[in-house]
């Protein structure tokens, strides 16, 4: 039996994970557990976990949804998605269930999550991964994924070829859209640019997809920060396309117009944000590597909590 723990149950845990639940609902072979607390632990353990898409909705139960390290058990597979400040406080809560074999795969915005969780659990199998989706907590225990564009991405350059496949034919078999890649610190930063500088800029004008790009102004900011990101990439010698700044535009006009970053949801409703893996980060990188980020420092500066 294999156990596969879902940390966060957000848009990306919440989604991603009920695939994995209901594909496996009545599975011999893996078992798919909830790790949720609150409202949400309450609510999945009523009601089911709820996805609403634009044209239907599914329930999915998962075999266990639980906070506690004894009821949640060793782990084989941990599938990360919490906030980005949430790494360290809610990976040690779990330390109990990870155990040597435990491989885990973080999906996060950021992209300094596998470096952190490898400083935490130096000998288990850190992979690399992203998404593309857009997906939010409608109320809890209910995910409301927009759009049709889902996209999964994971690799390693050092982990066991068979724990990547095994993986990979695991969410395949959920009829996840997820992809093996070997270059995927390329395809992790190739995210990352686009989210960075979205987050950033959503967050910082108070603005939508739609409304950003409408404005001139507006427009001509977020191009700013993704030559800074570009720049910043090309300097750590990532190995990306040359027009990744023009690909980036395309991304994000084939975005849905009312959509909004997950940063700049949080900034709206109080809530803490992920400005320093989002932001700030970019604004170290470059001073770590000699470039300058002026645009990333100005927003960096108005989003960082004082």
């Amino acid at each position: 039996m294999k156990r596969i723990g879902i940390l966060g149950l957000g848009g990306v845990g919440g989604y991603f994970g009920g695939l994995l639940a209901k594909a496996y609902y009545k599975s011999e072979e893996i078992e798919v557990i909830f790790i949720a607390r609150g409202e949400t632990q309450k609510a999945i353990a009523e009601n089911g976990l709820k996805i609403v898409t634009d044209d239907n909705e599914i329930v999915v139960h998962p075999k266990l949804v639980s906070n506690n390290p004894d009821e949640i058990g060793q782990l084989d597979y941990l599938i990360c998605a919490t906030k980005t400040y949430d790494i360290e406080e809610s990976l040690l809560s779990l330390k109990k269930c990870i155990v040597p074999k435990t491989v885990i795969l973080p999906l996060y915005n950021g992209v300094d999550a596998p470096e952190r969780i490898q400083g935490l659990f130096p000998e288990n199998v850190v992979l690399e991964g992203c998404v593309y989706i857009v997906s939010m907590i409608f109320s809890p225990g209910t995910i409301r994924k927009i759009g049709f564009y889902e996209k999964l991405f994971f690799g390693s350059i050092t982990a066991p070829k068979s724990k990547l496949d095994e993986l990979q034919s695991i969410f395949q078999k959920a009829k996840i859209e997820s992809y093996l890649v070997e270059n995927i610190e390329e395809t992790v930063w190739e995210k990352f640019i686009f989210i960075s500088a979205l987050a950033s800029v959503t967050s910082y004008l108070n603005e939508n997809i739609g409304e950003i790009l409408k404005n001139k102004a507006s427009k001509k900011l977020y191009v700013e920060l993704l030559h800074e990101i570009a720049a910043v990439a090309k300097a750590k010698a990532l190995k990306l396309p040359n027009d990744i700044v023009e690909q980036t535009i395309v991304k994000l006009e084939k975005s849905p117009k009312e959509a909004t970053s997950s940063m700049h949801r949080d900034l709206l409703a109080g809530k803490n944000t992920e400005a320093i893996s989002l932001t700030q980060f970019v604004v170290k990188e470059g001073i770590k590597y000699n470039v300058e980020t002026p645009f990333y420092k100005k927003i960096a500066n108005v989003l960082l909590p004082k």
